[in-house]
């Protein structure tokens, strides 16, 4: 087997881009206007975005805790079942024939995903599959920012503070484009047909992919909904969450507020980019208005999938192990561009090149996933010199 590391190739403006300084807030003398393009790249809209969830009732939940509750809150080597260190992974062969088998996706399923906004599937993939994606995740967030994943602490953050180092939600888009390993779970049709099937619709297209990793120590993700984020004049839009291995409480798992339309309870709340607020009064809405929220751990294997409309959060990394996902957004084929993007949607020419407002949104590299294409596998072909079955 070919070890990774060894392979991997890390382009020199990737790297560049990763050393941008992580910021609390882009410079502007009114808090809540966005109109505003993004200027930046994406890691620094993630460590701008991650500032704005607010963390300090849960640090003072543990200064006022006993002390057995605040060692159980120590971070800790959680007992993961499997380990990821203990799973052998599949090799490309087997790995790309699992992604290519059809999802036995229930009408229930389907159902939930379209009453609540959210749906959590188990067994969508194998252990071994998992692993695969964990050992990939890794390898290249590792070699992009030249660091050290699973090797981490707590971090003792107060709301407006930017992430520390070593303590970051590390973040690397369009890297299917690049990687043969992540383009066969990108590309899959085994999650293209759920996707579609739960939005109801015959033809999807990539969005774009996003490698995820929330450190040992790294604070909550705050409370948002994705149509806030994506600049597609469409609601038929979906992200399908997958675990890069389990997920307990302590380690943040994605948490869902239940109810396709509970986005309307909290639209007159004004986004702020510069500070908690927005984060803390949707919170408070949910819990005076009784809100039921999702926040079970996630197995090996499970896979969440989310509709651009349901709001969802996720808890802090308490453990000392680093909490990777990969995330793939698909949308309707035929939807178009929304004709005034904002800065919340980030660096959006990224993942939409050439494609202007108003237009089509239909870029070279927003492939149609579902129905595949007879090539969808060309993933095997590797241009990092990797042996035929080795990841």
């Amino acid at each position: 087997m070919i070890h990774l590391k060894e392979t991997l190739a890390i382009s020199a403006d990737r790297r560049d881009l990763a050393k941008t300084p992580a910021i609390v807030s882009p410079p502007s003398a009114q808090n809540y206007d966005v109109s505003s393009p993004w200027e930046s790249d994406n890691q620094a809209w993630w460590d701008w975005y991650v500032g704005l969830a607010h963390n300090r009732a849960a640090a003072d939940k543990v200064i006022r805790s006993s002390l057995s509750d605040r060692l159980r809150r120590s971070p800790k080597y959680v007992a993961l079942d499997p380990h990821p260190f203990h799973v052998t992974p599949l090799e490309l062969n087997a790995l790309k024939d699992e992604l290519e088998t059809p999802y036995p996706l229930s009408p229930d399923a389907c159902d939930q995903f379209r009453a609540e906004g959210y749906v959590k599937l188990p067994g969508v993939l194998s252990p071994g599959a998992v692993v695969a994606l964990r050992r990939e995740v890794v390898a290249v967030l590792e070699a992009t920012f030249g660091v050290e994943l699973d090797a981490g602490g707590r971090a003792n953050r107060s709301d407006g503070e930017p992430p520390e180092p070593g303590r970051r939600f590390y973040s690397a888009e369009m890297i299917w484009l690049e990687n043969p390993v992540i383009r066969l779970f990108v590309l899959s049709p085994r999650i293209g047909k759920i996707c579609a099937d739960l939005l109801g619709v015959e033809r999807i297209r990539l969005y774009h992919d996003n490698l995820l990793s929330k450190e040992p120590g790294c604070g909550r993700t705050p409370w948002h909904y994705d149509d806030h984020h994506f600049p597609l004049a469409t609601d038929d839009v979906v992200t399908a969450w997958i675990a890069a291995q389990a997920i307990p409480e302590a380690m943040g798992p994605l948490a869902f507020a239940k109810g396709m339309e509970t986005w309307h309870r909290v639209a007159d709340v004004p986004f702020s980019k510069v500070d908690t607020s927005y984060d803390r009064r949707v919170a408070e809405i949910f819990d005076e208005l009784g809100v039921d929220v999702d926040d079970g751990p996630f197995a090996v294997g499970e896979v969440s999938f989310h509709h651009n409309l349901s709001f969802h959060t996720a808890g802090p990394n308490e453990t000392r192990l680093s909490r990777c996902a990969l995330a793939n957004t698909f949308y309707a084929d035929g939807a178009r561009v929304m004709d005034a993007p904002t800065m919340v949607s980030g660096d959006w020419r990224k993942f939409l090149p050439g494609v202007e407002p108003g237009e089509p949104a239909a870029s070279p590299v927003n492939p149609v996933c579902w129905p595949p294409s007879g090539d969808w596998c060309q993933s095997m072909e590797s241009k990092e010199g990797r042996g035929e079955n080795g990841v």
